[in-house]
């Protein structure tokens, strides 16, 4: 018996007199009320906080239309960041591509435009860094219209008949495979750098033992791309499988076997994906596909990657290349304000946007060939000899500068093969697939999903933390080790469930 105020009677009525309550356990909050406390803190740090805290900053920044324009940027950036942290559906493509664009497009451009500095020199006139940040809001709506395309056309739901195709799982006997590939090809990559050693030591030291092995000749980096992406993706991917594995079946956490090769595979990508012999997107690559994957339903781990990823970018990010160079040839950041590091280095994104448009201005669009030497990377240029160069290698040389590993954000890639319709275009499929993929991915971590083996569910973390990469640009760089990541996926994919089961 109860009462109309919810609380229980502690034991028998005796004699008429009232019961003696006692209060039932409260109700824990449940995330609808927790994101409604939170959306109004957070939407106001994000889209007002945050820029008005650089606007205050001093600098001899010029408040003309492109500093509106990247104040319109950022706020924009911020709300749908904002949102993508408070969805009730975890969208990790959709997720990493905003917060990507609020710190590397918005943010930190945003300081420079105050500051009235920019990592890298802008030698074409103010009106190409306006076009260029028009360009980039055009291409964000352009990607924000192909996802709710996308929202409107409702999933397929796919039915394996018996013997028939089914949902994307890793074949056992192929997922071995690849684990003996992983063993294999990191062994070899060690061994060819000349032990574990060199891999803690630095990324110049790295360079240096890859260009002694011999695979570098006459100046193709093909080799070298080969070796690297070999020796460190498909020892990613087994441990991703393998993690998802032991979070998802508990058959799995009680076979040594499984736990074994996992320690195994989790110590060989402590030497060759470790963040001291890495380049720090790669290695956040690593970290954002491991969490998304060892928590797959945990909307906690969702939104704090988000939500601690800005704080990280803005605070850790521009620090953690000390291990780029050696002790010789490093120099630390020397910075009286947090925002100071956002105008020295790495975030050059939308100035080099603007480069490329004057670049473009006096040689005229490539129609595809950019793309072309990305889709075909593999091709030495010894057998290709006007293979194109990193669209930022080519910018650089074209700006005079020594040092030309610079940044050629999608945008960027896009715009310089196809123009504004191209790039539109462009945006506006990538944003479609993402929120296809971002909705095909929460039907593959729910209960009714594929199972331990389902391949989407390990997929979407990796493509969602190579996200970064493909954004920053230049396309060519990034194409080697997703080709390898793509390889390696299709090696263990299987469309038929054995026996007609799903694998447990």
């Amino acid at each position: 018996m109860t009462s109309v105020h919810g609380v229980a009677p502690s034991g028998p009525v005796l004699g008429g007199g009232p019961p003696s309550p006692v209060e039932l356990p409260a109700k824990p909050m449940s995330w609808a009320m927790l994101s409604r406390a939170m959306a109004v803190p957070l939407i106001l740090g994000l889209v007002c906080f945050l820029p008005a805290l650089i606007a205050a900053q001093p600098g001899s920044g010029t408040r003309d239309t492109g500093y509106w324009l990247q104040l319109v940027l950022t706020c924009y950036s911020g709300a749908r960041l904002a949102t993508m942290i408070l969805s009730t559906r975890r969208r990790l493509l959709q997720g990493v591509f905003w917060m990507f664009v609020y710190i590397s497009m918005g943010v930190a451009p945003f300081a420079q435009a105050v500051i009235g500095q920019t990592p890298t020199p802008m030698v074409g006139p103010r009106s190409d860094l306006v076009t260029a940040i028009a360009l980039v809001l055009v291409g964000c709506a352009a990607f924000d219209l192909g996802a709710l395309l996308a929202s409107r056309r409702p999933l397929r739901r796919r039915t394996a008949a018996r013997g028939g195709g089914g949902r994307a799982t890793a074949h056992p006997v192929r997922l071995r495979l690849l684990v003996l590939l992983a063993f294999a090809a990191s062994g070899y990559y060690v061994l060819k750098l000349g032990g574990p050693a060199v891999f803690f030591s630095s990324r110049q030291e790295i360079s240096a033992s890859v260009a002694e092995s011999g695979v570098v000749s006459g100046g193709s980096n093909v080799g070298s791309a080969f070796l690297k992406g070999f020796g460190t993706v498909p020892a990613l991917l087994a441990l991703l499988f393998f993690t998802r594995r032991l979070v998802t079946s508990r058959r799995a956490r009680r076979a040594p076997s499984t736990v074994l090769v996992w320690c195994a595979l989790l110590i060989v990508n402590l030497i060759v994906n470790n963040p001291v012999s890495n380049a720090r997107y790669w290695f956040l690559t690593v970290l954002v596909s491991l969490l998304f994957t060892a928590f797959p339903s945990s909307a906690a781990m969702y939104r704090s990657v988000l939500a601690t990823g800005v704080i990280g970018a803005l605070v850790l990010f521009p620090y953690a290349d000390r291990f780029r160079y050696d002790e010789s040839g490093y120099r630390p950041v020397e910075s009286s304000s947090v925002f100071e590091p956002l105008v020295t280095k790495d975030y050059d994104q939308t100035v080099m946007f603007a480069n490329t448009i004057s670049w473009v201005d006096t040689r005229g669009h490539t129609y595809g060939r950019q793309l072309a030497g990305s889709a075909f990377f593999f091709v030495p240029r010894a057998a290709w000899s006007g293979k194109p160069e990193d669209t930022g290698v080519r910018v650089g040389q074209w700006m005079g500068m020594n040092m030309t590993n610079l940044s050629a954000p999608l945008w960027t890639e896009l715009w310089v093969d196809f123009g504004t319709p191209g790039m539109i275009g462009g945006f506006a499929l990538i944003g479609y697939a993402a929120a296809r993929t971002d909705r095909r991915y929460a039907r593959a971590v729910s209960r009714d999903g594929p199972g331990p083996g389902s391949v989407l569910a390990v997929a979407a973390p990796l493509i969602a933390g190579y996200t970064f990469i493909l954004l920053r640009g230049p396309l060519l760089q990034a194409a080697g080790k997703l080709a390898i990541a793509a390889l390696c996926l299709a090696l263990v994919t299987s469309f038929r469930d054995r026996n007609g089961q799903r694998p447990r």
